[in-house]
């Protein structure tokens, strides 16, 4: 299978004609995502490494860039953080995700938009961003780059979850793009 045959999958399928689509749309999976943000807070997870996550909202936005594009899965993404921020944070942990989550959405449109990955390829390319940009702030917040000795640790791990996410989202992808194409 080649790879534009792997690509056609996670072309936009979806055309929001109204904003009144945008905003039920990006309410949909805000709340998806916001409640997947919930389940990770209570499923027990620790691999040794202090601030590894599965990243299951992540979910949530790589199926919405690939399903309607960048513009849908930034607003997802933003509602996202300030609402879980809100609900089950504060705002040092909303600040530590926006830093990786901007990074890592801007690293994954770019992915995208070169169609040379799947969304499995653009979910890693957004765990392992995430991470880097969680250890930018992590670096200014305390004033020492003695951090950077977690980076190898967690660009594995960013490309463990990248996969798992990426598989979760290749599936639900398949699904969405089915109704969408239904409600046309």
């Amino acid at each position: 299978m080649t790879q534009n045959i792997q690509n056609k999958d996670i072309k936009i399928v979806g055309k929001l004609h109204s904003k009144a689509q945008f905003v039920a749309i990006v309410g949909v999976m805000a709340a998806f995502a916001a409640i997947l943000s919930y389940i990770e807070t209570i499923i027990p997870f620790s691999i040794w490494i202090p601030g590894v996550k599965l990243g299951l909202a992540n979910i949530a936005i790589v199926v919405i860039l690939c399903l309607y594009g960048a513009r849908e899965a930034f607003a997802v993404n933003i509602v996202r953080i300030l609402v879980v921020g809100l609900l089950f944070g504060n705002m040092f942990s909303i600040s530590f995700s926006l830093a990786g989550a901007l990074i890592s959405f801007a690293v994954m449109v770019l992915a995208k938009k070169t169609d040379l990955f799947t969304i499995i390829g653009i979910s890693v390319t957004g765990g392992v961003a995430h991470n880097l940009g969680q250890m930018i702030v992590a670096s200014v917040v305390i004033e020492t780059y003695s951090v950077v000795y977690y980076m190898p640790a967690l660009m594995i791990a960013g490309v463990i979850t990248g996969i798992i996410i990426g598989m979760v989202g290749k599936i639900i992808l398949k699904y969405m793009t089915k109704i969408v194409k239904n409600k046309r």
